[in-house]
């Protein structure tokens, strides 16, 4: 069953959870508020939303409802990934991976885990790390 796609705002309350583990409403607020003015009864009802979506799991034992993230950010990254690189690049990883290397330098250790990852779909042999 194909995970279901976050909107933004949606994405930034999985990002919490992920982070931080299940939370109650009021501590998923605290974090968002931090960042940008954000209305309390908004982020509720976000995550009243995305319950209905299947995105994430509440709690209802306690009087103050808990939630978490239904599925791991891996899941959920790897289904976007594949409907950006399947609208935006016509199904080419390689496309994806050289716009986005174009647009934003990695640092040293992101492109340790690039080389790192392209050695093992190559079947090569790990590289000596870069003096």
């Amino acid at each position: 069953m194909p995970v279901p796609k976050p909107t933004t705002a949606e994405t930034e309350i999985l990002t919490v959870l992920w982070e931080r583990g299940p939370s109650t409403v009021r501590a998923v607020h605290e974090v968002l508020e931090a960042k940008r003015e954000t209305g309390y009864t908004t982020v509720l009802k976000l995550l009243q939303i995305m319950a209905s979506k299947g995105l994430v799991l509440r709690d209802e034992r306690e009087r103050t409802h808990v939630y978490r993230a239904a599925q791991p950010r891996e899941a959920v990254q790897g289904e976007l990934v594949g409907d950006l690189i399947d609208r935006a690049f016509d199904g080419s990883a390689a496309e994806l991976v050289v716009r986005a290397l174009s647009t934003q330098r990695p640092t040293k250790d992101e492109l340790d885990k690039i080389r790192a990852l392209l050695d093992s779909l190559d079947g090569a042999r790990p590289r000596r790390p870069r003096s």
